[in-house]
């Protein structure tokens, strides 16, 4: 039997055990009958003296040990403190809504917008946004009033996120997307304008990814880095003004999410992204190829042409599969529009 309420309220929670739970660790027993409370917000709370036994043996006392071993019939007291304010204040900035409920919120996000506030963007960011949007209704995600961040897009990416409102959530959306799709209904989907056309019409990039050896602010394939996979199938192809392929877009899906890691990948197979200034530098000159029109949309985009288009998921209360589309960004359409214009 548990008692009690969310993790906003300050209330406390109780739970018998029953001795079924796979476990005897109290930290164990606590994350299968508390699926509410993240693993790591359950441990903390336990090393602060927040979580206590009602023992026949032991009476009640407070357990500062994770791996203390409980008995079934035992009675487990856990106090949770009222969720603090976060340190990002809320910021009124627009956000383009695709659904939201009491556990998640999807958004469209634009070009632009950072996702975290970090050294030089500590203000404007869409953290500063979901903490004013969403207001009393998150309820203290690792006992912080913040949104759950479980998945990033680039500053100039555009497209879908979906964020946790609370430590349900943010738990199985975090399984979720570390599976990345191999064994549930997790699907992540990019458009991507490259430069030059593959010479088949599916593939796959199997690659380690890390931080790039001498500038620290790229990623690099290389020996010994963590696995990354990306799917990849063309969708058109794009001559330039003589007549020759020039550019494609392709639909990417991702088995891994490491950082950069469509960027880096398609580089690395000789196709950077349009627009990608970092890893596709030396490929400025391909624009004289593109008409004029598609050269104009290219220099407007001022940023690479990817687009978070797909994104699938099991909703974390209910188990039901969502799924939601994101149509191309003006920019985007714009060049696609004046790349077909140049066949």
């Amino acid at each position: 039997m548990e008692q009690g309420s969310s993790s906003n309220s300050g209330q406390r929670l109780e739970v018998t055990v029953a001795g079924d739970e796979g476990s005897i660790r109290l930290d164990r027993v606590l994350a299968v009958r508390l699926a509410e409370l993240s693993r790591s917000r359950l441990k903390a709370l336990i090393l602060a003296g927040q979580v206590s036994i009602n023992s026949v043996t032991v009476g009640s006392v407070p357990i500062r040990d994770p791996a203390y071993h409980v008995t079934a019939g035992d009675t487990i007291t856990i106090d949770v403190p009222q969720a603090v304010a976060a340190e990002p204040a809320g910021e009124d900035i627009a956000l383009d809504i695709v659904y939201e409920d009491d556990d998640i919120i999807v958004i469209d996000k634009p070009k632009g917008l950072v996702v975290h506030p970090a050294a030089g963007h500590e203000t404007g960011t869409l953290v500063n946004a979901l903490i004013a949007h969403c207001g009393a209704s998150l309820s203290g995600i690792g006992g912080v009033k913040r949104p759950g961040i479980v998945h990033r897009l680039d500053k100039d990416t555009t497209g879908l996120m979906v964020v946790a409102k609370n430590d349900r959530a943010h738990k199985s959306l975090t399984g979720q997307f570390a599976d990345h799709g191999r064994t549930g209904a997790m699907r992540r989907g990019y458009m991507a304008f490259i430069w030059g056309v593959p010479n088949r019409q599916r593939g796959t990039v199997d690659a380690p990814i890390d931080r790039h050896p001498h500038a620290r602010e790229k990623m690099a394939v290389r020996e010994g880095g963590r696995e990354a996979v990306t799917h990849w199938e063309v969708l058109e192809s794009f001559n330039g003004r003589d007549g020759k392929p020039v550019a494609a877009l392709l639909a990417c899906q991702l088995e891994t999410g490491r950082t950069h890691q469509i960027r880096v990948h398609l580089a690395h197979i000789g196709h950077p992204l349009l627009g990608d200034a970092v890893y596709g530098p030396h490929f400025k000159t391909k624009a004289s190829h593109l008409g004029p029109q598609s050269q104009q949309a290219l220099t407007a985009l001022d940023r690479q042409a990817l687009h978070a288009y797909l994104l699938a998921l099991e909703h974390p209360k209910t188990g039901a599969i969502l799924e939601w589309i994101s149509d191309l960004p003006d920019d985007l359409t714009r060049l696609r529009d004046y790349l077909r214009a140049t066949q």
